[in-house]
């Protein structure tokens, strides 16, 4: 039985939480420092829109050529939303049951790299102080933020997979 285009885009899915999965585990065992770099931001973003392109693309080959809006978008947006939810429910098995130190660790080198960039655009010691005050009250690891930055990312990067379904659409003109 050939997979319909909904397997295929639960597979890519699969596939996309367990490669950011892979990175999370990966950069927390070498170097935590390293998860609060801006490339690796980019990383996880660009790795997301290439999975999600691929789940939209492999549709349309695997009906033929031809797909419509709905339907690129719908499989673009299944691998995300999975991919991104294993992602985010490893991060928080890590950060919140595993290794809450970690997550202490993180927030402070949040607020050092929040001042820091800061000062380097010279902003007002009162924006900063205030700034790093009321970042110092967020824990960014916590089981709530984790899942509400979930729900941002993914509204982002469906933004995104808008573009992408609009691009990738393709209409059977020999039909009637």
């Amino acid at each position: 039985m050939k997979p319909t285009t909904k397997q295929n885009s639960v597979n890519l899915g699969l596939y996309l939480g367990a490669t950011l999965s892979f990175i999370t585990v990966l950069f927390y065992a070498v170097n935590l420092d390293l998860m609060i770099k801006w490339w690796v931001s980019l990383l996880s973003l660009i790795t997301v829109i290439v999975f999600g392109v691929l789940a939209a693309k492999k549709a349309k080959s695997t009906l033929g050529g031809f797909i419509d809006f709905k339907g690129a978008f719908s499989n673009y947006f299944i691998t995300v939303a999975l991919g991104i939810g294993i992602s985010t429910f490893v991060s928080i098995a890590i950060f919140s049951f595993i290794d809450t130190d970690a997550a202490a660790y993180l927030n402070e080198q949040i607020l050092i790299v929040t001042k820091e960039s800061m000062e380097r655009f010279n902003a007002p010691e009162e924006l900063v102080a205030q700034t790093l005050l009321e970042a110092s009250k967020k824990d960014n690891f916590s089981i709530a933020t984790q899942l509400q930055n979930y729900v941002f990312f993914l509204a982002f990067i469906s933004l995104l997979g808008l573009i992408v379904a609009a691009i990738i659409k393709k209409s059977d003109t020999n039909k009637a």
